[in-house]
């Protein structure tokens, strides 16, 4: 195999590393779409009031796990070697591959085996995720990085479209096979990665920070579990935003990680330096990325609900079958995205990140405005060319902007640097499902119940269970078109009410259009609420790209490296 010293080591590195990143993002997203098969494979009902938390943890566990450790490996990276702890990560995600394979358990049981090893394979994603972008920084010259890491950050991200395309393949055959595709490509990349990754970059110094860490995993879960919880019901309200639980936990996680800022500048060997945060392309570069991860996480998961619990079905496709086509119809946006990022990452190293990073932001609000002015029974034509642009403006955006993250810090903190970008990045797709999904949820709750009592009665459903099924919390629909079941049938079957009614009304009620039509006035207005947020979100981060300044490359002292800011460099 190559040494480090081969010159064609940057691309073995290039390889592996993007190998490592789609595994990991790919796995982030890949039960998005398969759930019911998942479900239906382990013989539970997600929708039951007492499963809730398996779906929000089936759904959440992976992402939330890498945004709480992804900084911690990085920095563990910068002390004890970046491809020791990638290398390591390759292990842990393969044995969690291949434990979920061989899930035991049914009913509550097999849920929970799934969870935990979700968890276990998060762990070795996040190792993945936080030092593939420092050992490609440490692996390719100043003037290559943007390509290398455009390519990288791309894969990354594309990754969580791919997941929900390969998710949906795969549980038409058998939901194990979900999980079984991970292990081939886990055990060749450990293989690979051992036999051919060496340490090349600067290496840190100083203890683990164990305070540190600590702190910053217990503010950062409670913060992220908090917001999670928010999108259930609690007592008479839509949301749980006023339940004293969620309160308490995004509260006290704030108090959290205030209380580790405060740490970490008393610690001799922190777990992160604080200073990189005087670094002008670090600071507003991470603000512009968790600001693009929420928006493109809100776009995903309304895009999903959109073609799932509307779209699809009022163009003839069954609900069963709606979490696989939603893959297929999202390609465009998977496209864009692939198209953009290497050239634009390429581009970058020739004119800078500020002008890419911030017109790719510009263009996704664009879409997200254009998205709002279709019909909710759209042209496919238009939705492609919208969800085109939007994966052309947020390729244009990811690879500059990781690329002027890297460039601007010090050789011995990238790992820490790298962990910090991907706690960002993974942060903003856990916070997008509590914002977005209360968002519409708060849109839906004051069109929804009067829409859904008119349509049930006027099919016969007496006034009284009607009432009842229009004052059920939006999330229920919501969750039912998610995961691909009728939403109607889930709705009325527990009630005994198709069972009075006429052939042709209940027929007519758990039909492909009823729904559909019912839903799609009151969703436009949440969507409303939630694009435009979205659209306000991708505009704040297109102004904090601008303020990144030019180019930026860091300019590594003599003797001890210490986080000053980087030279600027002009625009070219």
């Amino acid at each position: 195999m190559f040494n480090k010293d081969h010159p064609h080591y940057k691309w073995i590195a290039l390889s592996n590393t993007t190998l490592g990143m789609l595994m990991a993002t790919i796995n982030g997203s890949i039960v998005l779409i398969s759930l019911p098969a998942i479900f239906t494979g382990i013989k539970l009902d997600p929708l039951e009031p007492g499963n809730v938390s398996y779906l929000l943890w089936m759904l959440m566990g992976y992402i939330l796990v890498t945004a709480v450790l992804v900084m911690s490996f990085g920095r563990l990276g910068d002390i004890y070697g970046r491809v020791r702890i990638y290398n390591l990560g390759f292990v842990v995600f393969t044995v969690a591959a291949i434990a979920l394979v061989f899930d035991p358990f049914a009913g509550g049981g097999g849920a929970l085996w799934l969870i935990g090893w979700r968890v276990v394979q998060a762990v070795g994603g996040s190792m993945l995720f936080a030092n593939s972008t420092a050992i490609l920084t440490d692996a390719f010259p100043v003037n290559r990085r943007g390509m290398a890491l455009g390519i990288n950050q791309i894969a990354a991200i594309a990754g969580t479209f791919l997941g929900l395309i390969v998710g949906g393949l795969l549980a038409t055959l058998d939901w194990r096979a979900i999980f079984l595709v991970s292990v081939p490509f886990g055990i060749l990349g450990t293989i690979w990665s051992y036999k051919s990754l060496h340490e090349v970059g600067a290496r840190g110094t100083g203890r683990v920070d164990w305070w540190g860490n600590i702190l910053f995993g217990v503010g950062l879960t409670a913060l992220l579990a908090g917001i999670t919880y928010g999108i259930q019901p609690y007592k008479d309200s839509a949301t749980g935003w006023l339940n004293p639980w969620v309160l308490a936990a995004i509260i006290g996680g704030v108090v959290v990680l205030v209380v580790f800022v405060l740490v970490e500048q008393r610690i001799t060997d922190p777990m992160f330096n604080l200073r990189l945060f005087r670094i002008k392309a670090f600071v507003w570069g991470n603000l512009a990325g968790l600001l693009a991860s929420v928006g493109r996480g809100g776009l995903q998961f309304m895009l999903i609900i959109w073609l799932q619990g509307i779209w699809l079905p009022l163009h003839g496709f069954s609900y069963e079958s709606t979490p696989f086509w939603a893959g297929i119809y999202m390609l465009p946006l998977t496209i864009g995205f692939l198209v953009s990022g290497p050239l634009s990452g390429t581009l970058s190293d020739r004119i800078g990140a500020r002008a890419l990073a911030t017109g790719g932001l510009v263009l996704v609000a664009a879409t997200f405005i254009a998205l709002l002015m279709i019909p909710v029974n759209f042209s496919y034509l238009e939705f492609a060319l919208i969800t085109f642009l939007n994966g052309i403006g947020s390729g244009m955006f990811a690879a500059p902007n990781r690329t002027a993250i890297m460039n601007a810090v010090p050789a011995n903190q990238r790992g820490a640097a790298s962990g910090m970008t991907g706690t960002f990045q993974n942060a903003g797709n856990s916070l997008s499902i509590g914002i977005f999904f209360s968002l519409m949820i708060a849109g839906l709750a004051n069109t929804l119940p009067k829409a859904m009592t008119t349509g049930l009665t006027a099919h016969g459903v007496s006034a009284g269970i009607a009432a009842k099924i229009a004052a059920t919390p939006p999330v229920g629909s919501l969750f039912a078109a998610f995961l691909g079941y009728n939403p109607i049938k889930s709705l009325l079957g527990p009630t005994g009410a198709l069972d009075t009614l006429s052939k042709s009304d209940a027929a007519a009620l758990t039909g492909k259009t009823f729904f559909p039509q019912l839903i799609s006035d009151p969703f436009h207005s949440g969507l409303v609420i939630v694009f435009i947020a979205a659209a306000i979100m991708s505009l704040i981060g297109a102004a904090a790209s601008l303020l990144m300044g030019g180019k930026y490359v860091h300019a590594e002292p003599e003797g001890p490296v210490t986080p000053e800011p980087a030279e600027e460099l002009s625009d070219v």
